[in-house]
């Protein structure tokens, strides 16, 4: 039961430093052409997932991916000492929403800054940026390119749809990258109706965009990366 005559909370906001950490692949000539930036999904953490992309990695081609700084223990079925439990890294929760969104662009673009001063051909606009968000990765993937500072090429969002709040007026920062969906025909999160109406609405508004749709559910598949890799290599409907 709840006194409702005991005086409200005021919430405030302090800004503080915090250490982020990120993980590298590849990217090792002196003139680095590509740059893939990897946003994992909830409850992963970039060290494993970056393994998952490991084959895009080579001498001319950087793989990057940052790390969400809300770590957590993993929920488990049985009592486990904490120094045994898995540990994942989630984005943001509904919980101040605001200063969650606000606070991971401003980290993704001093990571972009980071990055562009180390890769020779990154500040220079000759190398290719590219964006991959995987699963609630996708939806931070898609805040950081339209709030965010950082120039990209192309946004893959992959067991992801667009967060519902996307601008999508012609002119915004949306449209200047080329835009993928990718997702599994047994996605349990993203149905065929709903990955229908997600492109009818980018249709509707006239946002180019390719589809690819691969044999598999929400997980990352090596095989769509020749598709990723390919100037021409995404399908239709």
């Amino acid at each position: 039961m709840t006194d409702d005559s005991r005086p409200a909370p005021h919430a405030h906001h302090l800004r503080v430093q915090r250490t982020a950490r990120y993980y590298t692949l590849g990217g090792n000539s002196p003139d680095v052409g590509t740059i893939w930036f990897l946003l994992h999904g909830y409850g992963q953490l970039a060290g494993e997932f970056i393994r998952y992309f490991a084959d895009l990695a080579s001498d001319a081609s950087l793989l990057v991916a940052p790390e969400a700084m809300n770590r957590f223990y993993l929920p488990v079925t049985e009592p486990t000492p904490g120094r045994d439990r898995t540990v994942g890294a989630s984005w943001m929760t509904r919980e101040d929403r605001a200063s969650e969104i606000a606070d991971y662009v401003e980290y993704l673009d001093a990571l972009f800054d980071e990055v562009s001063s180390t890769a020779d051909n990154a500040d220079t606009g000759r190398a290719r940026i590219n964006v991959v968000g995987f699963s609630q990765g996708g939806a931070t993937a898609t805040r950081w390119v339209t709030h965010g500072r950082a120039k990209i090429n192309r946004l893959i969002l992959w067991g992801s749809l667009l967060p519902p709040e996307t601008d999508l007026s012609p002119g915004h920062a949306l449209r200047r990258s080329r835009l993928t969906l990718v997702v599994g025909d047994r996605d349990q999160y993203i149905d065929d109706a709903a990955f229908s109406a997600e492109r009818a609405r980018l249709d509707a508004a006239r946002v180019p965009h390719d589809a690819i749709r691969f044999e598999g559910g929400h997980v990352v598949r090596r095989s769509v990366f020749r598709q990723l890799t390919d100037a021409s290599g995404a399908s239709g409907r």
